[in-house]
């Protein structure tokens, strides 16, 4: 696993985190709950292409199928 993808997850949360914030001052909260839900989407695809890898990892180690 490379630390570059812990950098990236760290800066789409600084990120979406800043503009909810930016959002909920001006009373757009309905937009930073739409914003913060695709901040989630964008991590959890990075996350499950990860665990992907390691379950491909782990079968081709105990050659399993």
């Amino acid at each position: 696993m490379d630390i570059d993808i812990i950098f990236k997850i760290a800066a789409v949360g600084i990120i979406v985190t800043i503009v909810c914030q930016v959002l909920k001052k001006s009373d757009r909260e309905d937009i930073a709950t739409i914003v913060s839900l695709a901040g989630l989407v964008i991590v959890l695809a990075v996350v499950i292409d990860m665990v992907a890898d390691l379950f491909d990892s782990v079968r081709r180690i105990f050659d399993l199928f």
